[in-house]
């Protein structure tokens, strides 16, 4: 989230990725930074301990969000 919060700040189109375990966290830091605007892509957890068909998997799942954060149609998550 603060990579993320600093990359719009100077401008840079970004989505920040998060899996559901984070997803509070994840609210409370753009809170923290002033950054309310920042939608979070949100994939299932985990991530780190799974063999590359599944994190092809999370891809996917990140994709339509991540498009979705960049044309500022992506509904922030419930």
């Amino acid at each position: 989230m603060h990579d993320g919060i600093s990359l719009e700040s100077l401008g840079v189109p970004t989505a920040v990725i998060v899996t559901t375990a984070f997803l509070h966290e994840a609210r409370v830091q753009r809170a923290a930074l002033g950054m309310t605007g920042i939608v979070p892509v949100v994939i299932d957890h985990p991530l780190s301990s799974l063999a590359d068909e599944a994190i092809r998997d999370r891809a996917r799942q990140a994709l339509g969000q991540v498009i979705g954060v960049w044309r500022g149609t992506q509904p922030d998550p419930a």
